[in-house]
């Protein structure tokens, strides 16, 4: 979704950020599973390019619903397991300004990711590519889609570190870099993202685990083309703090994580909040 008031304009990218929480960068062993992630999120405050508040009445809300189906092979990659995962999202998108009101539902564009993990004793690293795929609904005059109009390729890496030989306590960072094709339709091609998602966490009786969580957000291009009619030096960015619980229920081989972030630091995009529910099943 472009949206463009006075001088605050941008392009968000395609990752979600915050759909990972204090264990980011840890891949599951060799197996099937399904992480469906639920993600709320809601602003009402857009900031300048200078971080100050913008002269802007807008409500915004998001929801998405996202079922991610992972596969890790017993197949190895520079010592490595290697894997592939899909992920199919579903949106709702409310916005309200003085001249718009929207309600908007659909599928959105379409992530297919090749991943590899490695598990040593002390540590956890992974890595992976993917593509996003721009089948969601989009037009350019829009002012609300739900698909973004273009393509991303997205570069992922990360690790996690056990503090202790009993891996109860641990950190985390997974940073991915985003770089993106023209818009569908319009003359703008989206500047590239570099976002980081770390934690810190506690795992307690084995099965539950609580911490904090972060996502970080930095634009680091310009959007550029021939319709950008605003000034593409104003790059976004964006930080955000919250606490993570999950739990494992290891009778139906299912966990559950729920977390809440709040956004602060924030440079040429909306300042909200996010509530993320996820849970994996294991087949």
């Amino acid at each position: 979704m472009l949206l463009q008031v006075n001088d605050v304009a941008f392009a968000d990218g395609h990752y979600p950020d915050g759909a990972e929480g204090i264990k980011a960068a840890t891949l599951p062993p060799p197996g099937i599973y399904t992480k469906w992630y639920n993600m709320y999120y809601n602003s009402n405050t857009v900031t300048d390019r200078h971080g100050d508040k913008a002269n802007v009445s807008q409500d915004l809300e998001t929801f998405a619903s996202v079922p991610r189906f992972i596969w890790i092979t017993d197949k190895k990659f520079l010592g490595g397991n290697y894997g592939v995962n899909m992920a199919i999202p579903f949106v709702t998108v409310n916005l309200q300004t003085p001249s718009v009101k929207q309600s908007k539902f659909s599928l959105s564009d379409i992530l297919l990711e090749q991943v590899v993990g490695w598990h040593l004793e002390r540590w956890d690293f992974s890595a992976a590519t993917g593509v996003w795929f721009p089948v969601g609904d989009f037009n350019p005059t829009a002012a609300v889609n739900i698909g973004k109009g273009f393509w991303t390729g997205m570069f992922t890496a990360g690790a996690t570190y056990y503090f202790n030989q009993e891996k109860t306590w641990h950190i985390s960072a997974l940073a991915r870099y985003q770089t993106n094709s023209r818009k569908n339709g319009i003359e703008i091609r989206p500047g590239d993202d570099f976002l980081v998602e770390w934690g810190l966490g506690k795992t307690i009786a084995q099965n539950w685990n609580v911490g904090i969580a972060s996502y970080t957000h930095w634009q680091v291009t310009s959007d550029s083309g021939a319709d950008v009619n605003y000034d593409p030096s104003a790059h976004v960015r964006y930080y955000s703090l919250g606490p993570e619980i999950s739990y494992f229920y290891q009778p139906a081989h299912t966990s559950f994580e729920v977390r809440y972030q709040k956004e602060f630091g924030v440079v040429n995009f909306t300042e909200g909040q996010k509530v993320t529910f996820s849970f994996v099943v294991i087949f």
